[in-house]
């Protein structure tokens, strides 16, 4: 190409030359068409050089596979001096991406209009915990499925966090909390303070003479270990929350201290 374009440039000179030369009469106009040919000729020439280094471009390019996405590569399929054809399934090697990484999980269908509710009024946090309630990283809800399981009574959500240090791992098992709401000023108890009976659920309160007494209540979310009281208790009273089944209406009751235990638990004295 580079021998081409010399050669062109050399064509010009001398063609720009004979023009001058044949508007002065010094110079034949079959020489000046002559040098025009050539100039067109060679101008042709590099042109086809371009197109010929454009094709073996694309040649090479047959020769590399590049991943559409960045991510980790896993064991490679297969080994060299192996035939790789296209129709080959299971590929030469799987890359997954995990910057950002999707996760998916599913949600009791009883949920989903809080869900939905939150989504209204802007982007959903979303916590990965691991097994052991440990929290691995933050995300955000990205969907919600269009259908729920009527075998499982659940729905899908997909949720994406960033994962910078790669906390969370393809295939790894994880839970995730959905932030819907947050209630201010909410009266808790542990959940296992909560007892189910004929008329709802109820928890043994302790008055000023250790002794219990059923009081009704109306739970709201219950979430980690701590349930939302909504009525039925007042800032302060004492409940039990371990032994219950021990326990009836007028008994008297004394604290297990937490080095104890008990977690501040009141119990029934033991017979």
């Amino acid at each position: 190409t580079q021998q081409d374009q010399a050669s062109l440039a050399n064509a010009e000179t001398i063609l720009n030359r004979d023009q001058q030369l044949g508007a002065r009469d010094f110079a034949s106009q079959q020489t000046v068409d002559t040098q025009y040919s050539t100039v067109q000729q060679l101008k042709a020439q590099i042109l086809q050089d371009n197109a010929a280094v454009s094709r073996a471009r694309s040649q090479l390019a047959y020769t590399q596979i590049t991943s559409p996405i960045d991510g980790r590569t896993g064991f490679r399929l297969v080994d060299v001096g192996n035939i790789v054809h296209p129709s080959d399934a299971s590929g030469i090697v799987v890359v997954t991406q995990t910057q950002p990484i999707s996760v998916i999980s599913t949600l009791a269908e009883d949920a989903l209009p809080a869900v939905r509710a939150a989504q209204k009024a802007g982007p959903v946090p979303v916590i990965a915990l691991d097994k052991a309630g440990q929290k691995l990283a933050d995300g955000t809800l990205a969907l919600v499925d269009n259908e729920i399981s009527a075998q499982s009574g659940t729905i899908q959500l997909k949720s994406t966090f960033a994962n910078a240090d790669e906390a969370l791992w393809p295939g790894q098992y994880v839970q995730i909390q959905v932030l819907t709401d947050t209630i201010r000023t909410a009266l808790t108890v542990p959940s296992t303070a909560l007892q189910r009976g004929p008329d709802g659920m109820f928890v043994y309160v302790i008055d000023a003479g250790e002794v219990a007494a059923t009081r009704p209540v109306r739970a709201g979310q219950i979430s980690g270990g701590t349930a939302v009281i909504e009525a039925g208790l007042a800032a302060g009273e004492r409940v039990v929350t371990s032994g219950q089944y021990r326990l009836a209406p007028g008994l008297k009751v004394q604290a297990t201290s937490a080095a104890a235990g008990g977690g501040g638990d009141s119990t029934p004295p033991a017979e």
